[in-house]
């Protein structure tokens, strides 16, 4: 890993730390409103898959040691919780959101926007709700519905958001971009 390679992941990871600290608990749900996978986005479309994956999981490795979590939790047992499937998931978002975004040179609104319900939301809902269900024993229908359904509507308009700002500073600073794949397209 290069020096500016480190860097870069210290600021996002100093970036994922802050934007848990938008965290809503919710009164139906274990699992709180957070503003950390906005950052998950970001991460895997201006990292792209390989230092977005590197990311998240040493942003996941300092959350065992120190309070880096939504309201500034952190630990073993945290990650091992009820909501701990949704932080481990992070990295496998993050890479998957590179992956896609790495498809082409200059991509798209829409291909982010796809790229952050791929990896935003399917892949992070579902490890997510598979560890709620198990770690709770409430099984996996009331796990949905209360892990993954209350928060679609938000999490569409975060992947919206993330879609337009990761257009934005794609234009604006290309030279933090992770250079794209040798498999790019045009579109």
């Amino acid at each position: 890993m290069t020096l500016r390679e480190m860097m870069v992941v210290a600021v996002f990871i100093a970036l994922l730390t802050a934007l848990g600290y938008v965290n809503i608990p919710l009164p139906f749900s274990p699992v709180p409103l957070t503003g950390q996978t906005f950052g998950v986005m970001l991460a895997g479309m201006l990292l792209g898959s390989r230092l977005g994956f590197i990311t998240l999981l040493l942003f996941d490795l300092t959350g065992l040691v120190f309070p880096v979590f939504a309201g500034a939790a952190g630990g073993l047992g945290k990650l091992l919780g009820p909501t701990g499937g949704y932080i481990l998931s992070w990295p496998l978002a993050a890479a998957a959101i590179g992956f896609i975004c790495e498809r082409s040179s200059r991509p798209s609104w829409l291909r982010l926007f796809v790229a952050n319900i791929v990896g935003g939301v399917i892949i992070v809902y579902s490890l997510g709700v598979i560890q709620l269900s198990l770690i709770t024993g409430i099984g996996l229908i009331p796990a949905v519905v209360q892990g993954a359904l209350p928060f679609i509507p938000g999490d569409l308009i975060k992947c919206g958001v993330a879609a337009a700002t990761g257009v934005r500073l794609r234009q604006a600073y290309p030279s933090i971009i992770a250079p794209t794949s040798q498999h790019q397209t045009h579109n």
